[in-house]
This record gives structure tokens, sequence and C-alpha cells, in this order.
């Protein structure tokens, strides 16, 4: 396996099916980046010793070469970005041998000595669609969380593979960050191109580069007028999201404030190498 000499500012980004992402926003993040960049196949970690086939099944799929099964696994592939390589791990959420499987991945990790480990991971919360979904973002990294503006995170309460691997990267020294996006209960459903576009931004100021979005945007934009359609056509849905719009608005987000998106929007066009509004080609 290849070390941290091969690769160009490597860093690891994170995903897993299952538990941690709601309407799989966060492992469609992964699936954009291998898809959008040129990738290649690292390792897969062998699936008989961490997956309960009758929970998660194999599938039969047909092939040029006929019909084959196709086996759950975890698999760690590497995309190349102009700017810098990025690990990409995903995969069902293991159902057997957390620790061992977690010390497998943190050990591969460490041969790549990544600058940092991001973690990715979508919830159901009361967000209504028609705002911006927020993204939280922690790390348990006390000089990370002040250079990136990052909260520690006071959460208590079960985890899932995400926390786990993430507390395993912190133990053996790794940066690790870790991202949420809010996904509103009601369309809970995948897939939610709005939540993965907003996982997506948040990347992009962690990596500190403009990621291809391809047609995200747009699907995005059709989600949003397709739950507008249907939340049109119920009086008492349409009362419940306007009762979270008011709440949100009660609640002051942050992300919400003039100084904030003009922080966003700074970051935006330095990432994108302009200095002010104007064509883009």
């Amino acid at each position: 396996m290849a070390g941290r000499g091969q690769y160009t500012r490597p860093v690891v980004v994170v995903a897993f099916e299952g538990w941690n992402d709601a309407a799989d926003a966060a492992t469609a993040v992964v699936e954009h980046l291998a898809e959008t960049y040129p990738t290649e196949i690292v390792f897969e970690i062998d699936s008989d010793d961490y997956y309960d086939y009758q929970i998660v099944r194999p599938r039969v799929v047909e092939t040029d070469d006929g019909r084959e099964v196709v086996w759950p696994s975890a698999s760690v592939r590497v995309a190349h970005l102009p700017e810098r390589d990025v690990l990409l791990v995903s995969g069902p959420e293991p159902n057997l041998h957390w620790q061992r499987f977690c010390s497998t991945l943190v050990s591969a990790f460490r041969s790549f000595e990544p600058e940092m480990v991001i973690l990715l991971g979508a919830m159901l919360t009361d967000s209504p669609h028609s705002r911006p979904l927020p993204v939280t973002g922690n790390t348990s990294d006390t000089g990370l969380a002040k250079s990136l503006g990052l909260e520690p995170s006071g959460y208590e309460g079960p985890t899932g593979i995400t926390g786990v691997l993430g507390d395993a990267c912190h133990r053996a020294g790794l940066r690790e960050v870790s991202l949420w996006a809010s996904v509103p209960h009601y369309v809970a459903a995948p897939p939610n191109p709005k939540a993965t576009l907003a996982l997506l931004a948040r990347l992009e100021d962690l990596l500190d580069v403009a990621l291809r979005l391809d047609d995200l945007p747009e699907l995005a934009r059709a989600w949003q007028r397709g739950v507008d359609e249907l939340a049109a056509e119920d009086t008492e849905i349409s009362e419940y999201i306007e009762s979270l719009e008011a709440q949100q608005d009660e609640t002051g987000l942050p992300q919400a404030t003039g100084d904030s998106i003009a922080r966003e929007f700074e970051r935006y066009l330095r990432r994108r190498g302009t200095d002010g509004p104007g064509p883009q080609s």
C-alpha cells in the first residue's frame, strides 16, 4: 500500500451507510468525489470479519461476464484533486468487531500521514427544507477547533461507527473533524442533494479548495421545488413547515447573520480565485 510520499497533501474523508447517514447525504459526498475526479481503489476490508450477512445482505448484479454476487465491504479509494489527494472511505456501517475495524482503518490512515481525517454524517432534525440546511462541525483537537472556529462536541449518548472511528483517530494522534448535515425529518427519503451540497460546502472550507459541483446545485434546487409542491398540497404540512421557519428565525442561527454570510462569500471567492462577483468561466 502506498504511503504519504506518493500523494499530495493527503486528507481522509469518511462516510458510512446506515445509522450515520440520513437520506444517504453523507455517502453521496464520497460518491460525488469518486465520480468527479480520477479515482483508484487502494484496498477493501474483508467483509467476512465485520458484516452479518443476514442484516447487510450480498447483492446479485448483472455484469458483462454474467451474474455476480457483490459482498458488502468497506473500501478505501484515493481521489486525485488538482490541489491534493483525498483518501475516500465508504461502505455499510459494520455489524461486528467495531474496535478491530477502526484499528485497521487507523493503521492505514497513519501510513498516509494525512493532514486530517474528516468524518461525514447526516442526521434527521427539525430544520425546514426551505432554508439553508445547517452543518455542524466539531473536533476533539483543541488546536484544530481554535484554528477552524469549531466547537468541541458536548454530545452524550448512543453513537455509530463514525463516532467510534473519530475517537480512535483522536487517540492515535490524528487530527479529526466531524461534519454533520441536518436533514429535514419530514423528507427523510434519499436522495437529499441539498444536504449533500451543504456538506460539500463545508468540506471545501476544510480542504481550502474549490470542489467541482457539476449538476448538484440544480439537483438541490429541483429537490426543494419538489418538496415545495408536495407541501403545497397538504395544508397541515405547510403549516408545520411555516412553524419550523418561524422557530429558526427566532433562534437567529449564526449562519443567517449578515457578517456570517459575508464571511462565507469571501471564502467562496477566495477558493475560486476572484476578488468579487463577475462573469465566471
